[in-house]
């Protein structure tokens, strides 16, 4: 199957949101180690514009100590000419129409030969601001499918999402798409996302009216986000914004292929480009470091709780693998969670003892 991902990835051209995100960077490393015959990679970063773009494609990627392998492997010079080549920096945002590509000619350019676009953009702050979480997570995954379907040679859109996004819920929890009319919470309440954009703008402009200051109203969308989620069901903002999102791409794919990789709690790499790098203190990393420095004396579990962590190579690795088998299949909308715990589970009690 490597050698046949491998061989997918040849001549494709391939679009990638959150480009200087964490998992990001370790999927972009990996193809351009593996397959340095990619047609082109479009790499969309926040910036004012493309050469911003650049700037920091370079200073929060390709610097980075994630990039050292294809630099001992190739040399500097080698290496510059391969970014030069086959990498273009795209200055963007997902919360956006366009994806907020101000350059009209790249747009159209990028749409005639784009092959596969990867949605890994994304907000994962758990109490993030409610207008910012249904921008980034929710509606900027539908802005990333409209563009998607723009694309006249799209051969797939694969969109990173969470393990999570199924919410407090018992039992065990179906491996599928979401089918958004089954959604409601215990007290029967149906979820409507159009409402839940509505109440979040119709409190921002409460609060404007109010001439509140941004720190106030930071903190009443952050309370909003909570509450939203709390009361249909789900833990978090960051998962409740997710799992919209993931019900807006079901509901409006029509006949782009679709992947979404539900990944739990990721991690450092476990191999590839080279076992153990990370980039800060990352999920349950923090918690780990801390217990183990003894600055937390203690964190209340159940120590018999699996800790699902997955490694952010083979993340990577499955997001190729996915896309190499559904790209331009017929009626493809597939989930797959990627995790350890159903082969390789590690216990709380296990991390303590460790």
């Amino acid at each position: 199957m490597q050698f046949n991902c491998v061989h997918f990835l040849q001549n494709k051209t391939i679009l990638v949101t959150g480009a200087t995100g964490f998992l990001a960077k370790v999927f972009v490393e990996k193809i351009l180690r593996v397959q340095p015959n990619v047609n082109k990679l479009y790499l969309v970063v926040r910036a004012s514009d493309n050469e911003a773009a650049k700037k920091r494609l370079r200073t929060e990627a390709f610097e980075k100590d994630l990039f050292k392998v294809l630099r001992e492997n190739l040399g500097d010079e080698k290496l510059n000419v391969l970014l030069s080549e086959k990498v273009v920096p795209v200055a963007g945002d997902i919360a956006m129409d366009h994806l907020g590509m101000k350059d009209s000619q790249l747009r159209e350019r990028i749409q005639k030969e784009i092959d596969i676009v990867v949605n890994v953009a994304a907000t994962t702050n758990f109490d993030e601001r409610y207008d910012v979480g249904l921008g980034i997570n929710t509606f900027g995954a539908l802005n990333v499918l409209n563009f998607a379907k723009k694309c006249v040679k799209a051969q797939l859109l694969l969109h990173v999402s969470t393990a999570y996004v199924w919410g407090e819920k018992p039992g065990l929890l179906p491996e599928k798409p979401f089918v958004m009319e089954e959604i409601r919470s215990e007290n029967g309440l149906q979820l409507d996302i159009n409402l839940e954009r509505k109440l979040m703008k119709q409190r921002l402009k409460e609060l404007n009216e109010q001439d509140c200051s941004e720190e106030d109203i930071t903190l009443s969308m952050k309370e909003l986000g909570m509450e939203r989620a709390k009361l249909h069901g789900w833990p978090n903002t960051y998962v409740f914004t997710k799992s919209m999102g993931e019900m807006l791409l079901g509901n409006h794919k029509e006949n782009l292929p679709l992947v979404i990789i539900r990944p739990t709690m990721i991690t450092s790499t476990l191999s590839e480009p080279f076992p153990g790098w990370i980039e800060g203190l990352r999920t349950v990393d923090s918690v780990i470091i801390a217990y183990g420095k003894g600055v937390l004396k203690c964190f209340l579990v159940d120590v018999n709780s699996v800790c699902d962590m997955i490694p952010a190579d083979m993340v990577a690795n499955a997001m190729i693998t996915a896309a190499a088998t559904h790209a331009g299949g017929s009626n493809v909308h597939m989930v797959y969670q990627v995790g350890s715990s159903h082969q390789n589970p590690i216990t709380y009690g296990e991390i303590r003892e460790i």
